[in-house]
């Protein structure tokens, strides 16, 4: 049979409530007593219940990771960066994914929240700019962590790159490479990150002094379709662009898709460079340039900071990785 509370209790020789304040790391058991109770559970395989410690301590063990989900690479990364911490602090992670469009976006996470009732939540884009579910976690005190917040970033814990910056690194080097029709493609509307990639990629033209030319700027949706529906816009055009930057790897994707079936030769004749640098960028063909957002290190910063309470800035790193789909520009 399983062991329970009352089997530790009498292999430690200690009351039922010491290995309850042992099993919640409460304060004010002595070290000796609590090496006593952890040596006991260990010999019996003594697993406590999850249910019984919320019960004990007030809470739920259970923390939310809340998201759009524009593209499955990218919600992986953040799982895959989550499980381990979560894990290895006894709390169940539970994903909740919403659609960017509802028309009650803030009201279906508010109800997502208090019907849950979570210790931490870690928000993305673009409901870490949504001020009443900011709001509502305040009022409630429940610890939140923001990844990629646009708006107010020190409203709270965060995690994010400068996506300006990496953008306009991507752009500065298809411009190296020699291209100078450049088209570009923007990112959700709804996510403040995609006026922070356009922002770079403007940046860099206007440090080049290469005129802005509004017809090879295409939105997208972050999707692999609003991908190939840019290429085939751009593509298109009397003058068409010799490089294509996409602010994500899904929408580079959709484009590698319309190039190929256009008998257009990447990078021989069209240049394709992505954004994120997730495992899709490995497995399409050419491989893509992409600039590489470090997704799972983001979301790990952010368990980090939500199991520590550390209300900190963190901004990581990103980097440009050059794979075969970016070229020297042809003719």
């Amino acid at each position: 049979m399983r062991a329970n509370i009352k089997d530790v209790s009498k292999a430690a020789g200690v009351s039922i409530k010491t290995v309850s304040r042992v099993i919640n790391n409460e304060r004010y058991v002595r070290p000796a007593t609590r090496a006593r109770v952890e040596e006991a559970m260990a010999a019996l395989g003594f697993q406590p219940s999850q249910a019984a410690r919320a019960l004990a301590g007030g809470k739920s063990f259970q923390i939310a990771l809340v998201c759009s989900n524009p593209g499955p690479y990218y919600l992986h990364g953040l799982i895959a960066g989550l499980r381990g911490r979560c894990a290895a602090e006894g709390v169940r992670l539970i994903v909740h994914a919403y659609e960017v469009e509802a028309d009650e976006l803030g009201a279906d996470v508010l109800t997502f929240f208090r019907q849950m009732g979570f210790d931490g939540a870690i928000l993305t884009p673009p409901i870490v700019d949504n001020e009443p579910v900011l709001d509502e976690l305040d009022r409630a005190g429940t610890p939140y962590v923001r990844i990629s917040p646009g708006v107010q970033p020190e409203r709270s814990a965060s995690v994010a790159i400068d996506n300006e910056g990496a953008a306009r690194a991507m752009t500065r080097r298809l411009i190296a490479l020699g291209h100078r029709r450049i088209g570009f493609v923007v990112g959700h509307r709804s996510f403040a990150v995609s006026n922070q990639r356009l922002s770079g990629y403007l940046d860099a033209l206007r440090e080049a002094g290469i005129p802005l030319d509004l017809s090879l700027v295409q939105q997208g949706w972050f999707d692999f379709r609003s991908g190939q529906a840019a290429a085939e816009e751009l593509l298109a055009l009397p003058d068409a662009p010799t490089a294509i930057f996409a602010s994500s790897d899904d929408m580079a994707a959709g484009m590698l898709s319309v190039a190929h079936q256009r008998r257009i030769r990447v990078p021989d004749q069209l240049s394709i460079a992505g954004f994120d640098d997730t495992d899709l960028a490995k497995l399409v063909w050419p491989p893509l340039t992409t600039m590489r957002q470090p997704i799972r290190a983001m979301a790990e910063r952010a368990a980090e900071l939500l199991f520590s309470g550390t209300a900190e800035q963190v901004v990581l790193q990103s980097e440009l990785i050059e794979r075969a789909s970016t070229a020297p520009r042809w003719g």
